[in-house]
């Protein structure tokens, strides 16, 4: 990938509501090349989506994010990406990461309460042939996402003493 589109990506990140114009303004180069090559990261599938960070804390919303840490046994032929992808259809899985360590797959699901995320876990997720083990880790406060920082910094009110 060229270095513009690597910068056009890293502006975008920041910021998704950052037009052409503006980002081309930014790097010094022509609008028409950036939205050229926007348009063919998202025909490439490079840019998939565009998306809004919510601090939900903020919203008179109870949703339950949990962390599943699975281990499982890979699928001859397969690999892990078969039983990854059994997963990620379900409509509650917001993620899945292969990782390396103590477990093989990071699932993040969202619920309305504990007792749905407990009934996805023994239901759904730990019958799944090849499925060894999980463990359900609850999110209990969000402090950054995405380089986004929810709790605003608390100014520090004590009094400056000098010797």
């Amino acid at each position: 990938m060229d270095t513009l589109k690597l910068k056009i990506l890293e502006l975008m990140k920041e910021d998704a509501r950052r037009s052409a114009d503006l980002i081309a303004t930014m790097l010094g180069t022509a609008e028409d090349e950036v939205a050229r090559a926007i348009s063919e990261m998202e025909a490439d599938k490079v840019i998939v989506k565009y998306a809004t960070v919510v601090n939900w804390s903020k919203v008179d919303d109870e949703k339950v994010t949990a962390l599943i840490e699975v281990q499982i046994t890979p699928e001859r032929g397969h690999g892990f990406d078969a039983i990854a992808e059994r997963i990620y259809l379900y409509p509650e899985v917001k993620s899945v990461y292969l990782m390396s360590g103590a477990y093989d797959l990071l699932v993040e699901i969202e619920g309305s309460s504990l007792k749905q995320v407990a009934s996805f876990v023994s239901n759904k997720l730990s019958p799944i042939d090849r499925v060894l083990s999980t463990k359900t880790n609850f999110i209990l406060k969000k402090y950054k996402q995405d380089g986004i920082i929810f709790e605003d910094q608390a100014d520090d009110h004590r009094m400056l003493v000098s010797p």
